[in-house]
């Protein structure tokens, strides 16, 4: 589980910038390094798979937003979180259903997770070739579902997670 925090520049309008799922990988890879480059500060939150089979993925979401929200230097005065549910920070916020299409530093986040968990997913490929991370980042595409099948499942993958 990766979640990432972006504090953008005092009216920063990034053109073009929204959900990163959206956007094909070329743009989410440009808009990365634009963020980088331009944001006041960026952090990152990453929950492995075993925390997440102790906790459920809903808890590990949150937890990864907690990391990713406490990371940032400076820190935040206030938190927008895309969704629902505000993870446990020591600040105030707001969950924004959709944020990640409403709000930029939501959309900038959105970018950064997604870009850090599928070069993760990329790394992984070279240990695990035979899963095929590098083409599907870890969603449960067909693919991905028949080689646990063939294969069984490799150390990264979750014991909680159901196949069927």
């Amino acid at each position: 589980m990766v979640a990432a925090a972006v504090i953008l520049p005092f009216r920063c309008e990034i053109t073009g910038l929204t959900d990163s799922k959206q956007l094909t990988s070329a743009q989410r890879e440009a808009f990365f390094s634009q963020i980088e480059r331009d944001a006041v500060g960026v952090g990152i939150g990453i929950v492995d798979h075993q925390i997440i089979d102790q906790i459920n993925i809903l808890q590990a979401t949150k937890l990864a937003m907690q990391k990713a929200i406490e990371s940032i230097i400076p820190p935040p005065d206030y938190v927008l979180v895309d969704g629902n549910q505000l993870p446990l920070v020591q600040m105030p916020g707001q969950s924004v259903i959709k944020g990640d299409s409403l709000v930029q530093s939501i959309a900038a986040a959105s970018v950064m997770a997604k870009v850090t968990r599928d070069r993760i997913m990329i790394a992984f490929d070279v240990d695990y070739p035979d899963f095929g991370f590098k083409k599907h980042k870890g969603y449960g595409t067909p693919r991905h579902r028949q080689a646990i099948v063939d294969l069984d499942p490799c150390p990264i993958h979750r014991t909680s997670f159901k196949l069927t």
